[in-house]
């Protein structure tokens, strides 16, 4: 790949169905556990990233706003480890435009560190093909690594004992999914979460009692949903990754002191889920860490699920079906 002087890269958030929670390793982002998600096709990120040879320090901008504290800190943080493997030195000049609430349990690190991985591999000329591009995108956030592609993705954890454990980590498409399925976001709170995803996936593992039991139930739900992917089982898609989301809050929930995103409008959204499903329509809920909801059902059932979530609530509802992988929008030599 020849390094340019600016590149542009948009990616999507992904919200996972078989959840990310925990790390083995937190310098190389490597999970207990192997994840399932959906990539969206709302909420898309826009990073450019433009090389400065006169510049001494990156210098990067959120939403129109010069980034601060943990966000510059992470930004460049992986900028240096773009630069070592690309044997470059400029630094860069990062412009990055959100369109999904940030801190909020809805991907936006995904759908941001994704973009940025695209952008700062093409500008610093970085080789790599998109299984390397998504073990270079899972340092910076590790759902960043399914944001890459499209559709269904599978993050694989890696075997503990392989020769590296960096390469043996990645995320790939699922091929054989016969499902067109969409996620009815229930948008209850918008703003940052008291708890940063990371800060509580360190107290889950820690202290949780919750957490082995629960390590070892998602490997089976990951193989359960796998399989009715293949068939075409919405239901027990639905059903597995209903069961997982809510099994990940319990545990963190069993953490010291407890990591508590749902709330009382949480609970109330996952009660017309329930009742939908009595009604006899597929919807199921899911959560990531944030206090907001998302409901899984066939994609010729969104419009019809979306209503009845209007109805019920005044929170903002938002339909996304299965979008696209990221993908440069601008390349400048």
């Amino acid at each position: 790949m020849t390094a340019r002087e600016a590149a542009v890269a948009v990616a999507h958030p992904n919200i996972a169905l078989i959840k990310y929670w925990g790390k083995r390793d937190e310098h190389l982002v490597l999970p207990f556990t192997d994840s399932l998600s959906l990539t969206l096709d709302v909420f898309p990120t826009t990073t450019t990233v433009r090389l400065d040879p006169d510049a001494a320090a990156d210098h990067v901008v959120m939403d129109g706003a010069p980034a601060r504290g943990e966000v510059l800190s992470r930004a460049t943080t992986f900028l240096d480890l773009v630069r070592e493997r690309a044997g470059r030195r400029e630094r860069a000049l990062v412009d990055t435009r959100n369109t999904v609430p940030v801190g909020a349990g809805l991907a936006s690190s995904a759908s941001g560190f994704a973009a940025l991985t695209l952008a700062a591999a093409h500008a610093y000329g970085l080789p790599g093909d998109a299984g390397e591009l998504s073990r270079l995108a899972r340092r910076g956030s590790g759902s960043a690594a399914r944001s890459l592609f499209g559709g269904f993705v599978v993050w694989h954890a890696g075997d503990p004992g392989a020769p590296d454990p960096d390469r043996a980590s990645y995320a790939e498409p699922v091929t054989d999914a016969r499902l067109d399925a969409a996620l009815v976001a229930v948008v209850l709170e918008p703003g940052p979460k008291p708890v940063s995803s990371r800060e509580a996936m360190r107290r889950t593992v820690a202290t949780s009692p919750l957490y082995p039991d629960w390590v070892t139930d998602s490997r089976a739900d990951l193989v359960r949903l796998r399989r009715a992917l293949r068939e075409g089982d919405m239901a027990t898609v639905g059903e597995t990754a209903e069961r997982n989301a809510l099994a990940m809050h319990a545990t963190m929930e069993a953490a010291r002191p407890a990591v508590r995103y749902r709330t009382g409008a949480s609970d109330a959204v996952l009660g017309h889920v329930r009742r939908l499903r009595e009604e006899g329509v597929g919807a199921w809920a899911t959560m990531d860490a944030g206090p907001n909801v998302k409901v899984l059902c066939a994609s010729a059932d969104a419009e019809r699920v979306a209503d009845r979530m209007r109805e019920a609530t005044e929170a903002r509802v938002v339909v996304a079906r299965s979008g696209p992988a990221a993908g440069l929008r601008q390349v400048t030599a």
